[in-house]
């Protein structure tokens, strides 16, 4: 029987405990780039700081990769008239918005402002199927990604009245004689107050306050408000309260929804989605009271919450707590691969065919079709046929055969350590330090010799199975384990 005692090899750094489970849980994967920058910072809640800072005073549009899909730059009107001159279809665009998501969060530098962002965009969920609220679809992902790192209270005044949101949730056509209830619901059960706390008048309510809030649809798709439209009389929701005598309602969804934003069983809602996404599925209640009183004394800001959460006792209890759900998993695979994503020519390129890659795994970046957003638990990601599909995603990635264009992947001699020759048992530390983000176990150099019947102490050298025709079964196996999957 071999002995599967891992070896060291030290010189490839690793995060200490806490920094990693910083930089994995608010970064899309760490790589020795990351790793580097931690390490640079002072540690895991330093780089943390930095990435606010960085967020906060930097050209966001400077580092987003926006002009590799031209079409998302064009406006509304001409969006759909391509749709209806058969030029392309808004649907179409909307696939290039999901690579661009996953091409930013790949390459992006603004990791937390990734993270922050995707969180905020399934929380405020317009999904980006469906051709009247695509053709406002990616300025409202790029508003969202503006508010991310700010208050909440800005963030839901400025999305619930985006067109996007009024296009999807059928405000836009909502009248004064006829207020339509979609948005007012899901803006009360999914955005903020959450089911038990609200009434079916205090839907009825809230939906006489957002009329006048109109786009023009099937022609320009342009917002606009109609003063018209707007339902006048008294109204109360909760305990809201507005004569609403002025046709121009505007100010007053203003005051409503930062009403809401502002209401205690909001700041549950969004302490627990933060607690859940960050930590884990069962956070205790104690913690999640602590993190929506914090939201309350900083008039509904994100980062004090984060920073609370952050320095948690069940945050420093959560490793491997967090599972990657599909696009996660496949953005990761770049990243930890170190793959240099190129500007596509081509469908068949890796910006464009990672789109996918991604729902062959099991869903496209905001494509849920409901309006409560994809789930951020781990129960709807482990299931037999994601582990299967993201198998199959790993392997033909750590082989470099799909996608093989408008990608460089590294060469195998690029991953060994340096000196050789090295063990068998001291290659599989490297890489698990390169790809785990920590040394190798009992398990994964176990697994590792199994995939590539080598056993531990086995001599390594540039001309060795294992770096030259075995590598892509090292480098899948790695990649299949669990530490792989884990955030």
């Amino acid at each position: 029987m071999p002995d599967y005692t891992p070896a060291r090899w030290t010189s490839t750094p690793v995060l200490a405990r806490r920094s990693r489970l910083v930089a994995s849980r608010f970064s899309y994967g760490t790589n020795p780039a990351l790793v580097a920058e931690v390490q640079a910072a002072g540690g895991g809640l330093r780089w943390f700081e930095q990435q606010v800072s960085a967020a906060a005073t930097r050209s966001q549009d400077a580092d987003v990769l926006f002009d590799w899909w031209p079409d998302l730059n064009k406006d509304a009107a001409t969006l759909w008239q391509r749709q209806v001159d058969d030029v392309r279809g808004v649907w179409e665009v909307m696939w290039d918005y999901g690579r661009r998501l996953m091409t930013r969060r790949i390459h992006s530098d603004l990791q937390v402002l990734e993270v922050m962002t995707e969180l905020f965009e399934g929380h405020l969920h317009v999904t980006a199927d469906g051709d009247a609220q695509a053709t406002h679809r990616a300025p409202y992902g790029e508003l969202i990604r503006s508010h991310a790192l700010g208050r909440f209270d800005d963030m839901l005044a400025a999305a619930i009245t985006h067109p996007a949101m009024l296009l999807y949730l059928d405000q836009a056509t909502s009248t004064k004689s006829h207020p339509n209830e979609n948005l007012a619901r899901e803006l009360l059960e999914l955005h903020t107050v959450g089911v038990g706390a609200y009434t079916e008048d205090d839907v009825k309510n809230a939906a006489r306050i957002l009329t006048g809030w109109r786009v023009r649809m099937w022609t320009t798709f342009a917002p606009y408000y109609d003063t018209d439209q707007h339902w006048t009389g008294a109204v109360s929701v909760g305990d809201f309260t507005d004569a609403n005598t002025d046709p121009d309602g505007r100010a007053l969804t203003d005051r409503f929804l930062r009403h809401l934003a502002h209401r205690p069983e909001t700041a549950l809602r969004i302490a627990r989605r933060l607690a859940v996404k960050f930590i884990g599925d069962d956070v205790g209640e104690g913690l999640v009271r602590r993190l929506a009183q914090t939201y309350l004394d900083n008039d509904t800001a994100i980062v004090p919450v984060l920073r609370v959460l952050l320095r948690s006792r069940a945050f420093r209890l959560s490793q491997d707590a967090k599972l990657r759900d599909p696009a996660e998993d496949v953005v990761a695979t770049y990243r930890v691969l170190q793959a240099r994503v190129q500007q596509p020519t081509s469908d068949d390129d890796a910006a464009n065919a990672m789109i996918w890659q991604a729902q062959k795994v099991g869903l496209v970046p905001m494509a849920w079709p409901r309006p409560d957003g994809q789930p951020i638990d781990n129960s709807a990601w482990a299931t037999a046929s994601r582990a299967m599909a993201s198998m199959e995603i790993h392997w033909v990635m750590a082989g470099g055969w799909w996608p093989s264009e408008g990608v460089e992947f590294l060469q195998p001699s690029e991953w060994a350590p340096t000196p050789l020759p090295v063990t068998f048992a001291q290659l599989v530390d490297h890489l698990a330090r390169l790809l785990h983000g920590r040394p190798s176990n009992r398990n994964v150099l176990r697994a590792a010799c199994e995939a590539c019947s080598v056993d531990p102490d086995s001599t390594v050298t540039a001309s060795s199975a294992v770096l030259t025709w075995k590598f892509n079964r090292l480098l899948a196996v790695l990649l299949d384990h669990p530490r792989h999957y884990s955030r």
